[in-house]
């Protein structure tokens, strides 16, 4: 099973991320350093995130995994800093 994911941390913020394995135990790549910048050390102490299966497929092929995963980032915006931490389609204008 192939699926596009949304990870949702305390903050609010959103990363959105494909998994071609659907692995309970993957968590998406998104930058560790941009992250760590939104909480301080006593707040990473304790710390929780959901995950949220938000499309899949048994069928679908990798390059169409990777168009839905763009259209996911794109329709939730995450890559505008301001929402979430996807690095990648560069938003045009961010709310930073």
């Amino acid at each position: 099973m192939k699926v596009i994911y949304k990870i949702t941390y305390p903050n609010g913020k959103i990363y959105i991320g494909k998994d071609l394995t659907n692995s309970i135990n993957y968590f998406g790549s998104a930058d560790s350093k941009i992250i760590e910048k939104d909480f301080t050390r006593e707040q990473r102490h304790s710390f929780t995130i959901t995950k949220e299966i938000l499309w899949e497929s048994e069928i679908a092929s990798d390059k169409e995994v990777s168009q839905k995963e763009v259209e996911y980032i794109k329709s939730h915006k995450s890559n505008d800093p301001a929402i979430g931490y996807n690095l990648w389609p560069k938003t045009k204008n961010p709310k930073a």
